[in-house]
């Protein structure tokens, strides 16, 4: 996916690979063992309008370089480039593409197929947007068909005008009606590319992580798929988005637009419509104390809101699950004074006097807690234990067990990298890891040990596609989780799956803003954190 040293030959010839699809054939490329087609176009759709199916086309087309990505409102600043790579891509509305990695360009072979769905929040990113995300190692080690999507984001895939006419009754969704889409593509032509479309698992980190729990919660989204990832994409008080608030909003943006009529709103130029959008955001941040949120919207219809906050949608209840999250997460803005250098430099009074100003008298009972939880950690790690994403996904599994649902396993990434002299594991840390691509991050890479962590890690979620459960040889026993086992398996430098171990620290950490103006470490791409002006 991205620049690197060649080491195989690349091969793209006119009649080789090539693959017939539903629609017509597609050219692509093959890279010793492992082929890729880049750029496949799997719907198409007018703005503010539900994706529609591509016409079919005679000849060959070419599937050997990227489709454009979404426009972004802002632009997230690659400061954190160092720890969470990034590549930022042509964009244009024009954006309903997905990339495929397989072994296979033959029907029969019938590989689990794993769709990756991106982060960035639901306004930012891209199917290609982070280096941990190029699906050639995942597919090689697991013989697995790998598939990444891009869709509509932010105003374009979520501002919800369904007050303005029937026409515009899902727009609140459209992010989520092409991920279906992709999905339904994906179901009707995967077979071709060596993929069973009986064998499918949607995962996605962060925002993408977010979005699968949608889609386990959308109706026309669940013939689809069969198993399903969930990686730091639930949230502490992240709660549904009603078509209250949702229209709300989205006539404060049509009014700061001025239009004519509505209709008009489907041809103004883009960086018009995102700059109405930034004027309301700024607006709310100033009366209300928060910003612009895009996302699904409860509709009642074709998304029934949260699996946190509602009841499991019956035709997803089969569904296995792997949700978990990464011990630091955002850094949770627990320490509101810094300190410079690496935190394991500092001498045990500066750790204190941290500690007690994260919190206060609390500090003794974190730190026994924490060790508790992680023996043998330092007492300083207690200011960088997230609790914003764990919390949910422990509660989300015991919740899925607790209503009778399929299997839920939780887990945990909780690798020290030794970037800074040592830096608790970040958002974004784990995908490396799950992609078999922890050889290439300067950031992470620990010599002997990540290798070995990135084939149990890999392992495991190639297992689940395949089967359902993530167990495998070479790792410990990994039970499902529930109220009463409190399992979670820790990915670390010694992977073991613990129980309830964390349940007395989480109990006692306050909860924080996810992303906050005084956070330590640059957030990555979640959504927060500094942006490029339009």
């Amino acid at each position: 996916m991205y620049p690197r040293k060649l080491t195989r030959s690349v091969i793209s010839n006119p009649d080789y690979p090539v693959v017939e699809t539903s629609k017509g054939r597609l050219r692509g490329l093959w890279e010793e063992g492992v082929f890729l087609f880049r750029g496949v176009r799997y719907a198409q759709a007018k703005r503010f309008h539900l994706p529609e199916e591509v016409p079919a086309w005679t000849g060959t087309r070419e599937a050997i370089i990227y489709g454009p990505v979404c426009p972004e409102m802002h632009t997230p600043i690659a400061h954190d480039q160092f720890n969470v790579p990034h590549y930022h891509y042509v964009q244009d509305e024009d954006c309903h593409y997905l990339n495929i990695w397989t072994r296979h360009i033959e029907t029969g072979a019938k590989r689990p197929v794993m769709v990756w769905i991106h982060g960035g929040g639901f306004a930012t990113g891209s199917a290609i947007e982070l280096y941990a995300y190029d699906g050639h190692e995942l597919c090689q080690f697991g013989d697995v068909v790998v598939v990444s999507v891009s869709h509509r984001l932010n105003c374009l895939g979520y501002l919800d005008l369904s007050a303005y006419g029937e026409e515009y009754r899902y727009t609140g969704n459209l992010g989520q009606a092409d991920l279906v889409a992709a999905l339904k593509w994906v179901h009707e032509n995967i077979a071709a590319f060596g993929g069973d479309p009986e064998n499918v698992t949607i995962l996605g980190q962060s925002g993408g992580g977010g979005k699968v729990s949608a889609l386990l919660q959308t109706p026309e989204a669940a013939p689809y798929f069969h198993k399903a990832v969930i990686q730091s994409g639930l949230f502490d008080d992240a709660h549904d988005l009603t078509p209250e608030k949702s229209q709300a909003m989205a006539a404060k943006i049509v009014a700061a637009l001025g239009l004519g009529e509505i209709h008009e709103i489907e041809t103004i130029p883009y960086y018009q419509l995102a700059r109405a959008a930034k004027k309301v955001s700024d607006e709310m941040d100033r009366e209300l104390g928060f910003g612009l949120h895009f996302g699904p919207v409860r509709d009642g219809d074709f998304y029934l809101g949260s699996g946190e906050e509602n009841p499991f949608l019956e035709a997803t209840r089969r569904v296995p699950l792997l949700v978990g999250s990464v011990l630091g997460e955002f850094d949770q803005n627990y320490n509101q004074v810094y300190a410079p250098g690496s935190k394991n430099d500092w001498d045990d009074e500066l750790v204190w006097k941290l500690l007690r100003q994260a919190f206060g008298d609390k500090a003794e009972a974190v730190v026994a807690a924490e060790q508790k939880a992680y023996p043998g950690s330092k007492i300083v790690d207690s200011l960088y234990i997230n609790r914003a994403c764990r919390v949910p996904a422990r509660d989300f599994c015991r919740k899925r067990a607790a209503e009778g649902c399929a299997p839920a396993w939780n887990w945990l990434f909780n690798l020290e990298c030794p970037f800074n002299s040592g830096t608790i594991a970040w958002h974004n840390a784990e995908e490396a890891y799950m992609f078999h691509n922890a050889n290439y991050l300067e950031a992470s890479y620990i010599p002997g040990v990540s290798e070995q962590l990135q084939d149990i890690m890999t392992g495991a979620w190639v297992a689940f596609a395949e089967t359902g459960d993530p167990n495998h040889v070479g790792m410990p026993i990994w039970h499902a989780a529930t109220e009463e086992n409190g399992a979670c398996m820790i990915f670390d430098r010694e992977v073991r799956e613990a129980c309830h171990h964390d349940d007395e620290l989480m109990a006692l950490l306050p909860r924080k803003a996810i992303v906050g103006k005084n956070d330590r470490r640059p957030p990555s791409t979640f959504g927060g954190g500094p942006r490029q002006s339009l």
